[in-house]
């Protein structure tokens, strides 16, 4: 790991990333840590920052113009995540501020955690969990608790990246015919067949969702493509809420027009409201956005962020910057 300057401080948005206490620190860093228990929002991030080098942060903290303009001596914000649409890069490099992510490191876990979805709503596990634990494990009904089958089904894959390909290594492993579609072409890989978004749709039964959330794929899977996968089609996401409309989802499922689904991310988080009509579809599976939630996976993604700080703090280019702005 590159050297910081002596006097160097790390401020963290959270306590407890899994592997902070055995990661190699320059020596002379000072780690700023926010209350025990506490989830600082915007304005909290501003003050934990205050008069630090760096700023290691997850998904849900929104780091933008006020942050930068308060905190001139900042130079870089570490993302423990692959995504990062909760920071405004357009105000980062205005400040010359880097931004750095994790990508690759957390494509498996993301990727079995897809797959969990695919087979917890394909076949009805939830609500067969919650019938078993009910004490409503009756007499034997045929009828009860039908799912759909996932070995020999067709898999499309919509962002075919990283995970987008880890998934369609799993399903390949179910001899699952697996389709995909990309912004950008990907080479062919003897696993998926590259076709267009409507047609994946059209042909596939279970869609998986791994697009980052941008301005094109805000609302990418509405009622029209609902539709169009169909009655006995599946949809799972774990790439950003607002990739799916959530309203269309909920009627598409209540109206039989979709099998099944499983999310986990939402457009708004965390779902706080136990009444969320979300929470209470049958044939909705919902997880509180844990895509990479292994051990293994978040020690990795925490020491990848600190050798990103690290570089940036010794003036080296990191290895992670996330990739500049179009246009």
């Amino acid at each position: 790991m590159a050297s910081a300057t002596p006097s160097a401080r790390i401020a963290f948005s959270r306590r407890g990333f899994p592997g902070l206490e055995r990661a190699a620190l320059p020596d002379g860093t000072e780690v700023v840590l926010p209350a025990e228990g506490e989830s600082p929002d915007a304005e909290g991030l501003i003050a934990l920052s205050a008069d630090c080098d760096a700023l290691v942060i997850s998904t849900p903290d929104q780091v933008g113009e006020a942050l930068f303009a308060a905190n001139p001596r900042l130079e870089v914000v570490a993302l423990v995540a692959v995504g990062f649409d909760n920071v405004d890069l357009d105000a980062a490099r205005a400040h010359g501020v880097a931004v750095t992510h994790t990508p690759g490191v957390l494509a498996d876990a993301t990727a079995d955690l897809a797959f969990a979805l695919i087979l917890m709503a394909r076949r009805v596990l939830v609500p067969a969990v919650d019938a078993t634990r009910a004490g409503e494990w009756g007499a034997f009904d045929p009828r009860a608790f039908l799912g759909l089958d996932v070995a020999g089904a067709t898999l499309g894959i919509v962002g075919y990246g990283d995970i987008g390909a880890a998934v369609g290594r799993r399903g390949a492993g179910f001899g699952m015919t697996v389709l995909q579609h990309s912004r950008s072409p990907k080479p062919a890989d003897g696993i998926a067949e590259a076709v267009g978004l409507d047609e994946l749709l059209q042909r596939s039964d279970v869609v998986s969702l791994n697009v980052p959330r941008t301005p094109e794929t805000e609302g990418l899977i509405g009622a029209r493509e609902l539709d169009l996968i169909g009655p006995r089609g599946t949809l799972v996401s774990t790439a950003r809420g607002g990739v799916v409309d959530e309203d269309a989802l909920l009627a598409a499922l209540r109206e039989g027009r979709l099998h099944s689904a499983g999310l986990d991310v939402f457009a708004a988080e965390p779902l706080r409201d136990p009444a969320d009509p979300l929470l209470h579809e049958p044939r909705l599976v919902c997880l509180p956005h844990i895509g990479s939630a292994t051990v293994e996976t978040r020690t990795a993604m925490t020491h990848m962020a600190l050798r990103n700080v690290a570089a940036v703090l010794g003036g080296e280019a990191p290895p992670n910057l996330v990739p500049p702005l179009r246009g």
